[in-house]
C-alpha cells in the first residue's frame, strides 16, 4: 500500500519542534525512530497530515545516571543505546531483559524507548519493568513541562495522556533501593521477533525475610499495562517463601483480563500470567538479596 501524502519536518532544536506542533495541530504526529509509525501508515491505520521528526535534535539523545537522581533516558536514545549502557546493565537488569526481547538488532538500532511507550501498545515490553521500578516521564510543550508517573500515562490501546502539542523528552527511573530487585519475564510465539503474548514485571523489597513493598505490572492482558494491585497486596507483609510467591502468581492470573487473538487465547494468557509472574517475582527476590544494605 502506498503511504498517504503528508508534510514532513525535521527540526534541529526543541523550540523549533514545539512551534511546529503548535502551528500544525490538526493531524500532526511526532516521530523519533518511526519503526511503529511507518508500519501503521503502510497498513492504512495511520494517516498523518504532518510528521515532525525529532531525531535530529541532539539534546534528546542521551542516557545519564547518578546515585542521587537515578537514571534519565532522553527521548531519542535508541534501544541499542540502552543495551550498551553500563549503568543500565549494572543497576536496571529488568529493563535490559525487556529491551533484549524487543524486535531484532536492525530495529533496535532505529527504535527508541520513548517511542515504544508513546505507541501505547498493551504489549509494549518496556512498560511493565519501567512501571514497577517507579518510572516517570517528562512531557514538554510550548506552554511548559509536566512530569508524571508512567503509571498514569496510558489510557487505552494507542491512547495516552500526551497532548498533540507535547513531546516526551525524557524517562526518569529512581535509583535502586537496598534490599530491592526487579525482573521482567515474557512469552511470545517467536521470542525476539514476535510481539509479547504475555509480559510480567515485578519489583519487590524484602526486609527481615518479609515482603515490605511490591509492584506487579502485567502486559498484553488488558487494554493498558495492568497494575496487579491484589497480587501486590498478597505479597506485602507476607513472609518470603515459595508459598507466598505461588499464591501471588495465582492471584495475578485472576486479575488479568486478556482477550483471544492471533497470538494466544485468553485461557492460555491467563495460565502464562501465573507462570511468568511467578518467575519474575522469584528473580526479583534473588536480585533484592544481591542488593542488601
Amino acid at each position: 500500500m502506498r503511504l498517504p501524502r503528508f508534510e514532513y519536518f525535521a527540526p534541529k532544536s526543541l523550540p523549533e519542534a514545539l512551534t511546529l506542533l503548535e502551528e500544525k495541530t490538526d493531524g500532526v504526529h511526532v516521530m523519533a525512530g518511526g519503526t511503529d509509525m511507518m508500519v501503521k501508515m503502510s497498513h492504512g491505520r495511520l494517516t498523518p497530515k504532518t510528521i515532525v521528526n525529532i531525531k535530529e535534535i541532539p539534546d534528546l539523545r542521551y542516557i545519564r545516571f547518578s546515585p542521587d537522581k537515578g537514571l534519565e533516558i532522553g527521548s531519542t536514545a535508541l534501544l541499542s543505546d540502552v543495551l550498551k549502557d553500563s549503568y543500565i546493565n549494572a543497576y536496571y537488569p529488568a529493563l535490559i531483559q525487556a529491551v533484549q526481547t524487543m524486535a531484532n538488532t536492525e530495529v533496535r538500532n532505529m527504535a527508541t524507548l520513548a517511542g515504544n511507550l508513546c505507541n501505547a501498545a498493551p504489549s509494549a515490553d518496556s512498560a511493565p519493568p519501567l512501571m514497577v521500578m517507579g518510572a516517570q516521564i517528562s512531557l514538554l510543550s510550548a506552554k511548559g513541562e509536566r512530569r508524571l508517573p508512567l503509571m498514569d500515562f496510558f489510557q487505552g490501546p494507542g491512547i495516552t495522556v500526551k497532548a498533540p502539542t507535547e513531546i516526551m523528552t525524557a524517562i526518569h527511573v529512581p535509583s535502586p533501593q537496598s534490599n530491592s530487585g526487579a525482573s521482567y519475564k515474557r512469552i511470545s510465539a517467536r521470542c525476539g521477533v514476535d510481539i509479547a503474548a504475555v509480559g510480567s514485571g515485578a519489583w519487590v523489597k524484602i526486609e527481615a525475610n518479609k515482603f515490605t513493598e511490591a509492584r506487579i505490572v502485567l502486559g498484553a492482558v488488558a487494554p493498558v499495562p495492568l497494575r496487579a494491585v491484589e497480587t501486590e497486596a498478597a505479597l506485602i507483609g507476607a513472609p518470603f517463601n515459595d508459598e507466598t510467591v505461588i499464591n501471588a502468581a495465582r492471584i495475578a492470573s485472576n486479575e488479568a483480563k486478556p482477550i483471544s487473538d492471533v497470538r494466544a487465547t485468553a485461557h492460555y494468557r491467563k495460565r502464562m500470567v501465573e507462570v511468568m509472574t511467578k518467575r519474575a517475582i522469584f528473580e526479583a527476590c534473588e536480585r533484592s538479596h544481591a542488593r542488601q544494605s
